[in-house]
């Protein structure tokens, strides 16, 4: 080999060596200014807090402030939508939970969950909790199913408006097990409860946090969670699933989204972070006292998650003939 020629080869190695180090280069950069975390629902909710939380921890993981911009309405539409059409660069993000899949099935949003947003990691997953009015006579699911589906019974379900996760929840369960309830839809799930104490409405399937103190109190008798596993909070109750109903799995979750096509390198520093963050032992602690569990996924568990949801949700809506309203 002559001179030149080995020459021009060195010359093309070292090339192909800088370019090959400039995307690595970009991503130990990132983030060079304070990035975005959009919440697309009014301050002091549950998701708000948990944004909040986890962006300060992510703060001293990541060297750069993260502000949290609250963009309420349209019941989250139009903080997903503005998520949805920003750069791709990582420095504008969504928390968002499981009612970005039902809004984008049941109404016009101007974004799709799958080819608009790039999964980081999901955040946490809350339970649901299957109560009842205490004079319904049954003591575990199996004797619900079986009163369900008697002649004499008589069931009335209350959820957190139509086409809420709630709502969906409770048709998911007719569809499972063939017990006739009628739903009541209300505005917000804690407005409901002077009708579930009074017996009104004979069961509903509430937050942890919102049902705990009425548990507690004997108003209400609880029965199942609705997550596959059971809830650190209460881990006395079993999950649906193992209760006569397999397969039932049903979370309220949030998680990070950023939008497509955002480099995969700052997808895994955002997701390291996020992972890192949810294992402070503050963050676990104040997320157990909300009926949540941590989770920090990789970000294409979140992406099968996401798209698990579209398939599950998508036939209850279709064979409980929901319509958005």
């Amino acid at each position: 080999m002559s001179i030149k020629a080995a020459t021009s080869i060195t010359v093309i190695g070292l090339a192909l060596a800088l370019a090959a180090a400039v995307p690595r280069a970009h991503a130990q950069e990132y983030p060079a200014r304070p990035i975005r975390l959009i919440v697309p629902l009014a301050p002091g909710g549950g998701m708000d807090i948990t944004a909040r939380g986890v962006a300060q921890k992510m703060v001293g993981l990541l060297g750069q402030n993260m502000v949290v911009d609250n963009r309420p309405g349209g019941g989250g539409s139009i903080g997903a939508e503005l998520a949805a059409h920003a750069p791709p660069d990582g420095y504008t993000l969504l928390m968002a939970s499981g009612t970005l899949v039902v809004h984008f099935l049941l109404y016009r949003a101007q974004y799709d969950p799958v080819r608009d947003f790039t999964a980081v990691s999901q955040v946490s997953a809350q339970p649901y909790v299957l109560v009842l009015n205490p004079s319904v006579p049954a003591a575990s699911v199996a004797e619900l199913i079986a009163y369900g589906k008697s002649p004499a019974s008589r069931l009335n379900y209350a959820s957190s408006g139509s086409g809420s996760l709630i709502h969906l929840t409770g048709e998911l369960f007719k569809t499972a097990t063939g017990v006739h309830m009628v739903h009541i839809p209300y505005k917000g799930i804690g407005a409901s409860y002077p009708d579930l104490f009074a017996g009104q409405i004979q069961l509903t399937f509430a937050s942890i946090i919102s049902a705990t103190q009425h548990i507690k109190s004997g108003k209400l008798r609880a029965l199942a969670v609705t997550t596959r596993a059971r809830a650190r909070s209460m881990p006395e109750l079993p999950p649906l699933a193992e209760s006569g109903i397999p397969g039932f799995d049903v979370a309220q979750w949030y998680g990070i989204l950023a939008p497509a096509r955002t480099p995969r390198a700052v997808i895994e520093r955002l997701q390291g972070a996020t992972v890192r963050a949810l294992a402070q032992p503050d963050v676990v602690a104040r997320m157990a006292g909300e009926g949540s569990d941590p989770v920090g996924s990789a970000s294409r568990e979140f992406d099968t998650l996401i798209k698990s949801e579209l398939v599950k949700w998508s036939a209850v809506i279709k064979q409980a003939g929901i319509r958005g309203e």
